[in-house]
């Protein structure tokens, strides 16, 4: 299979780009499939390459919450039904997640750094202990030893004491831990679903300096993120 349309070329093998340093996005089986599609998005939107990992339990959680599959053979398709925009001309890789021998799983793999969104508890732990059980678990080791920017997007709720304990463990490694939590004042009490998701995404893209436009930012007056807000108090 053609490395551009599926799995990419190994480490050493002299093909590929050598200049191309993508930023690589592991999603993992927790519920949240909306925050990864939103980041997704805005990584392309803003003419960044990816290199995508999807778990295992992430392609159950994907079925789960939007009746789509992710097929190996077929992921650029499925894909492009899942973020709903056609990606031919996308600088989009794909490695299976049980492919511990796939370019990011190397140091020597140019990267720009990654995220992991969301972040099941599970995935935080095996980050956290190093214990690379799949790529995504592997690839997030691997920028975090090469001191890459690292973005983890918890959300699982409420967290027991182990669950934080891995969280600043992986604080103390270099990595950014951004719970999906989103903020109301980009929109409002008001605010619909995806402006929600959007202004996780967002927060994830700002950790990583990828300019975006997802939500509206605080421009330190009250009400501006209400309908016809920003007007001077009276």
């Amino acid at each position: 299979m053609d490395q551009r349309e599926g799995h990419g070329a190994r480490p050493g093998s002299g093909a590929g780009e050598p200049t191309r340093r993508p930023w690589i996005v592991g999603v993992s089986g927790a519920s949240g499939t909306p925050y990864a599609a939103a980041f997704l998005r805005g990584l392309l939107d803003a003419g960044h390459p990816v290199d995508l990992v999807v778990s295992r339990a992430a392609r159950l959680t994907l079925l789960d919450e939007t009746g789509m599959s992710l097929r190996d053979a077929r992921w650029r398709e499925d894909l492009s039904s899942w973020l709903g925009r056609e990606l031919s001309a996308a600088d989009l890789r794909y490695w299976p997640a049980g492919d511990l021998a796939a370019g990011p799983s190397s140091g020597s793999y140019p990267a720009r750094g990654m995220a992991v969104i969301p972040a099941s508890t599970a995935a935080c732990a095996g980050i956290a202990i190093g214990l690379s059980k799949d790529l995504l678990q592997r690839a997030a080791e691997v920028n975090l030893k090469e001191r890459r920017p690292m973005v983890v997007v918890p959300r699982e709720t409420p967290v027991t004491r182990s669950h934080l304990e891995h969280l600043v463990a992986l604080i103390d490694a270099g990595a950014v831990v951004l719970p999906a939590s989103p903020g109301f004042y980009g929109a409002g009490a008001g605010a619909s679903a995806g402006q929600l998701v959007d202004f996780v995404a967002g927060k994830a893209l700002d950790a990583l300096g990828v300019p975006h436009d997802l939500f509206r930012r605080w421009s330190g007056q009250l009400g501006s993120g209400q309908p016809g807000g920003g007007a001077a108090p009276v």
